[in-house]
């Protein structure tokens, strides 16, 4: 082998430019002009109204179940430089957070003792600081990653399908229920699905030019691994494909080409690595590390791995966290059954109530397309292999709490969805065009409520709370809607209260109490009661609904009933 520098080890020499094309003729130059602004203005469209949707989501919105315990380690990380809270989780998705929390510049007051829901709930509804404004500043840094990962799923649609192909994906993205619901939060699940999927796109790119992309790739793919542990099992895919876009990427010398795919590969990885640790080291320059939570022993195989993992300890702790979280007897609840432990075709079930019945069809013509079609089964195993990989990893999961756990789908999927448009009948176009509107439709149907939508085969957004629960239908999103519904409807009237979430119903203005704490005789009144809990009632609390006639339903995820 000759010398060089390193990078030249993984390189490919540039392809020669294809000869000029000819100016066009100045009678074409004005349609040219007119078709080159319209892709960017339907561009625009398609983001602005996913952004309006977003955005109004989010200044309805209480805080959800997860959202304080991450602004509140937001806070904590910006102020106090020191990783104490909220370990099972990486934490660039919370500097993002963080982000907007400064923005907001709240009161911070002395550190708090207590666990990390104390330390959220302590900020929002302790310290004085006004929680709408919070939590709307919080979230508004996920929303712009959310439109930004949007110009993604156009740019790599675009590169394999073209133009029509790409707005047909960006439309699926932009109108897509699940998308909209979570990307308006300030959780993790949207971002860390969107850093995969950028990965993903920049190794496409990287079959025609390593150079830049391969690094980059690194780099998105450590931000998703900075952000949510159970981006993992991405991470021997996404090396396996580096290794490819650069073998691809080289000529016909097949040693240079194995060599140079192998550091390809490393290069991904040692970026990844990289990047976790530098995120690590963004909140404390001294990494100190010391648990505020029991961390479990990890025994066995699995145990061996997290040793050996090139993380910083409050990393692999933090994996220790989660994987003791596996063993836990959570609950489930699908199509109305309530159990324990978990069931394995639980996300594919969930998915098919949760997606509109257009994205189903499309996602599985897009599927078939990249395999089919001669041109686009190079790009097969990067549109297909990492959801499949991580579709996979989540069903053996233990928690049956809701489809954001598969979130990165609806981000991979629309993407092959637009490479339908590859086949070149005029029934694929109008089949194509038909199911976007339907898609769109749907969506725009459930506005402003997003979280508890499901499709029209399963009953709509009305029906969800029968067939799923938790992220599903109730986060607790619905608090300050219940409040002003009490005041405006049921002013005066005694409730009693049974509300899943971490806001403080007091703030809000609700005087309740919890009617789990009587005697059943002496609930009279309102009986209020959050669906998830509604879903998992048992004794005393079934006893008060069995006995109750619902009379209003708030947001899809509370329902009222009278006693």
């Amino acid at each position: 082998m000759q010398s060089g520098s390193m990078r030249d080890l993984w390189i490919a020499p540039a392809l020669p430019r294809p000869a000029s094309l000819p100016p066009p003729s100045p009678a074409g130059a004005g349609r040219r002009s007119g078709r080159r602004w319209t892709v960017p203005l339907l561009v625009a469209l398609l983001l602005a109204q996913m952004a309006f949707a977003m955005v109004t989501t989010a200044v309805r919105q209480t805080p959800t179940i997860d959202e304080p315990v991450y602004v509140g380690a937001a806070a904590e990380y910006t102020h106090e430089h020191r990783l104490r809270h909220n370990p099972e989780h990486p934490p660039l998705g919370k500097l993002v957070i963080g982000t907007g929390v400064a923005l907001a510049d709240p009161h911070i007051g002395p550190s708090v003792t207590g666990d990390q829901g104390a330390v959220g709930r302590h900020l929002l509804y302790e310290a004085g600081n006004d929680p709408w404004r919070l939590m709307l500043w919080a979230r508004l840094p996920v929303i712009t990653l959310t439109l930004l990962f949007g110009l993604v799923v156009f740019a790599f649609a675009r590169e394999l399908a073209g133009v029509t192909g790409a707005l047909a994906a960006l439309a699926l993205y932009c109108f897509s229920p699940d998308v909209i619901a979570h990307g308006s939060l300030a959780t993790l699940d949207v971002p860390a699905a969107g850093f995969v999927v950028t990965s993903v796109w920049l190794l496409w790119r990287a079959r025609r030019s390593p150079r830049p992309h391969v690094p980059l790739a690194g780099v998105a793919l450590g931000a998703a691994l900075a952000t949510k542990m159970s981006t993992l099992p991405a991470v021997p895919v996404l090396t396996a494909l580096a290794a490819v876009s650069v073998w691809h990427a080289t000529g016909d010398d097949r040693r240079r080409a194995l060599v140079r795919a192998a550091t390809g590969a490393a290069v991904v990885f040692l970026a990844a690595v990289a990047v976790v640790w530098v995120t690590y080291l963004t909140v404390d320059p001294k990494l100190r590390w010391t648990p505020e939570q029991h961390v479990p022993t990890v025994h066995g195989l699995r145990g061996a791995l997290v040793d050996l993992m090139p993380f910083p300890e409050a990393y692999r702790d933090g994996l220790r966290i989660q994987l003791g979280l596996e063993n836990r007897p959570w609950q489930g609840f699908l199509f109305g059954r309530l159990y324990s432990g978990s069931l394995w075709y639980y996300l594919p079930a969930a998915l098919l109530v949760k997606t509109p019945l257009g994205m189903l069809v499309l996602w599985a013509g897009g599927a078939v397309a990249v395999v089919a079609v001669r041109r686009l089964r190079p790009a097969a195993p990067y549109l297909l292999a990492a959801p499949l990989v991580l579709l996979a990893a989540a069903m053996q999961g233990a928690r049956d709490f809701g489809t954001r756990y598969a979130v990165f789908l609806p981000l991979f999927l629309t993407v092959a969805a637009g490479c339908v448009l590859v086949v070149r009948r005029w029934w694929v176009s109008v089949g194509v065009a038909v199911l976007v509107a339907f898609v769109a439709v749907s969506s725009l149907r459930t506005f402003p409520f997003y979280l508890p939508y499901s499709n029209e085969a399963f009953g709509g957004p009305a029906r969800t709370r029968e067939l799923l629960h938790d992220s599903n239908v109730d986060w607790g999103q619905d608090l300050g809607l219940l409040a002003a519904r009490l005041r405006e409807r049921y002013a005066g009237e005694r409730v009693w209260l049974v509300y899943k979430g971490s806001g403080v119903p007091s703030y809000y203005g609700i005087e309740a109490r919890d009617p789990r704490k009587v005697p059943a005789g002496e609930v009279r009144g309102l009986l209020v009661v959050s669906d998830s809990a509604a879903a998992k009632a048992t004794g005393r609390l079934a006893e008060l609904i069995g006995g109750s006639r619902p009379v209003d339903d708030i947001g899809h995820s509370i329902t009222v009933y009278r006693r």
